[in-house]
């Protein structure tokens, strides 16, 4: 399988990775929207993957062929698109119960979670520095939940499950990377929730009641597969170490979208805790881009969000 040739473009990485993670608010949006117009969770999540692999079949498949449906590492894939899925539908369920900012705000602890697991799964050796930032991040993280007061809602557990699952896809994409295509990796983590969750969803179908609902079902594949094909554009333009911060803007974008579309302002706490998540992370990326490891971004098939 080929692999697109690097291209230095620094700025215009930067840009495209910048409307991925707009991208990626427009499906957490489109969820919660969705989810409160009355359509299952499992349907929502099946018409998020069903139209990502559509809309990758189309873009992709006629570029790179047969090949695009082949891989090498069969059983990394699987394990990678069911975090994957995992991630997703835990996402969905808690985005029922929760504003948008509070569940992104948690998911922004995905690249401190992922450095506490890298010790054991891939043998990473993890020095003082990154370990209080590590402990800072989920002191940032319990600042947002607060299981201590009357704010706390049961559904922040699925936003940390979902986090587990998110961290676990994005241990696979670095153990896949340099060895699958961008293409089959996306093809596979689309193809998977897709066949998997058809038999769940398809005979108890719920038929939108006008339009509207109708046409959101479609788009928010749409905005799946476009956000990450973004994303992977992003990364072949400009280093993972330059685009990662990047993605810490979408705690604007979700805040915004919880203003606009669901009148939900991000409360002091929400806002508190993110600060602190975010500062641990940008602590992290700043030693892993200094000891020269790779990066965890959202899209690190490069990697959803992926989502």
């Amino acid at each position: 399988m080929s692999v697109a040739p690097r291209e230095e473009n620094t700025a215009r990485g930067v840009l495209l990775m910048a409307l991925a993670v707009l991208g990626f608010t427009c499906i957490d949006t489109s969820a919660k929207w969705l989810l409160g117009a009355g359509i299952p969770a499992l349907q929502v999540v099946w018409c998020r993957y069903a139209g990502h692999l559509v809309v990758a079949l189309l873009v992709l498949a006629p570029v790179e062929g047969r090949g695009v449906f082949r891989t090498a590492n069969p059983g990394k894939q699987f394990l990678r698109s069911a975090f994957l899925m995992g991630s997703t539908m835990l996402n969905f369920l808690a985005l029922a119960y929760l504003p948008i900012t509070v569940t992104t705000t948690i998911m922004f602890a995905g690249p401190i979670a992922v450095t506490l697991l890298a010790i054991p799964i891939l043998g990473e050796k993890v020095g003082i520095h990154r370990i209080m930032a590590i402990c800072v991040g989920f002191v940032g993280v319990l600042v947002v939940m607060q299981p201590w007061g009357a704010e706390f809602h049961p559904a922040m557990l699925l936003s940390l499950a979902a986090l587990v699952c998110a961290s676990g896809y994005f241990i696979m994409t670095r153990l896949l990377a340099g060895r699958e295509s961008n293409a089959t990796s996306q093809i596979w983590g689309a193809a998977l929730p897709t066949l998997v969750l058809a038999p769940l969803v398809l005979p108890g179908w719920q038929g939108p009641d006008n339009l509207g609902v109708t046409f959101m079902l479609c788009l928010i594949g749409v905005f799946g597969s476009s956000s990450h094909i973004v994303a992977t554009t992003a990364h072949r333009l400009a280093d993972a170490s330059i685009l990662a911060p990047v993605v810490y803007i979408q705690i604007l974008t979700a805040a915004l979208a919880g203003i606009v579309v669901f009148s939900t302002w991000p409360t002091v706490w929400t806002l508190a805790g993110g600060a602190i998540i975010i500062l641990a992370g940008l602590y992290i990326w700043h030693r892993e881009r200094h000891l020269g490891r790779p990066t965890t971004t959202p899209n690190p098939k490069v990697p959803s969000s992926d989502k």
